[in-house]
């Protein structure tokens, strides 16, 4: 067994979707909260969303991007739009890491692809379904930092932030350092759901070690917590580096659903973990929208080694020293 399927815990939600015990549904929120904690990843199963729309979303995400590059640029971002909803191919670093990206069904901004036929539905489908597990687990987290079950929810009722992405890298080519997928990095979100298919390549920084993180299930979804959290807890729940590697004779395949913020919200560090508490803030509060420029322009730039450069929400510590 590897080091990640070792020590990252893979937890059973069906206490809360499918109706239990209020005992069964603590020792899940005590579970979630030490993997938040200690690991900052988990993996749930039986978290009420079908195997069976998960399977048919990755084979026609598949089937998408096997498309000629002229079919698959017909679904590129509206020129002008504040998100870059549609398809579009990371060449600046030379990953051929391609995406399509959605967000609330509702979005003028959205491009769904023509083809293959019934494509638009299931993404639709897909995301209504995120969105919903994304609700029960904004229960449980605000459970584990002692917060009402539905203080998230109710911090945070816009979602139209959310965003749902499908990926897809291409098989590794060499061993000289050109087959990182995505660099290492934190996610911006408050947290993230990944649905990847059992070619693995998602790996975390444990103890300065990347470690796999392979699905314990066909039906298994990744969580894991983001920059968002990490700043609302004050650090009790730390957002993990992670990054994904291309493998040797395998494509890969993933869904990502990002839990967000909303742009116009100020984040800080919770007064229930600093003044009530008498904790000092470790951030000075800053709007979300800034962040998410900042990010997004730093990402494409390249270090002295050759790697990106990544910003993180450190950018907003307050030095004690």
């Amino acid at each position: 067994m590897s080091m990640a399927m070792a020590c990252i815990p893979t937890i059973d939600l069906s206490a809360f979707t499918e109706g239990d015990s209020d005992g069964n549904k603590k020792t899940i929120v005590d579970k979630v909260g030490q993997a938040c904690s200690e690991y900052g990843f988990f993996q749930i199963i039986n978290h009420g969303i079908p195997l069976s729309l998960m399977r048919q979303a990755l084979d026609m995400s598949k089937t998408f991007f096997d498309y000629p590059l002229e079919e698959k640029l017909k679904s590129s971002p509206i020129p002008g739009s504040p998100l870059a909803a549609g398809f579009n191919i990371r060449e600046k670093h030379l990953t051929g890491k391609e995406y399509l990206v959605t967000t609330s069904p509702s979005s003028s901004f959205n491009v769904y692809p023509a083809n293959p036929p019934g494509y638009r539905d299931l993404l639709i489908e897909m995301f209504t379904n995120m969105v919903k597990l994304s609700s029960t687990m904004a229960g449980i987290i605000s459970e584990c930092l002692g917060l009402p079950p539905d203080f998230l929810e109710e911090f945070n009722n816009d979602r139209s932030w959310d965003v749902l992405t499908s990926l897809s890298y291409p098989a590794a080519t060499d061993d000289n350092g050109g087959n990182i997928g995505v660099a290492a990095h934190k996610d911006v979100s408050c947290f993230t759901f990944v649905y990847q298919d059992q070619s693995g390549g998602l790996e975390v920084k444990l103890d300065g070690k990347w470690v796999p993180i392979l699905p314990a299930t066909e039906d298994a979804l990744v969580v894991n917590v983001g920059d968002m959290l990490q700043v609302l807890s004050n650090d009790k729940f730390m957002s993990p580096w992670h990054r994904v590697v291309k493998l040797k004779g395998r494509a890969r395949n993933s869904f990502v659903f990002f839990y967000n913020l909303a742009g116009d919200k100020f984040i800080e560090p919770l007064p229930q973990f600093t003044k009530e508490v008498g904790v000092a803030p470790k951030y000075t509060s800053f709007l979300n929208k800034e962040y998410l420029q900042l990010r997004s322009k730093t990402k494409l730039d390249l270090t002295a080694e050759g790697e990106q450069k990544i910003i993180d929400v450190t950018h907003y510590a307050i030095n004690t020293t």
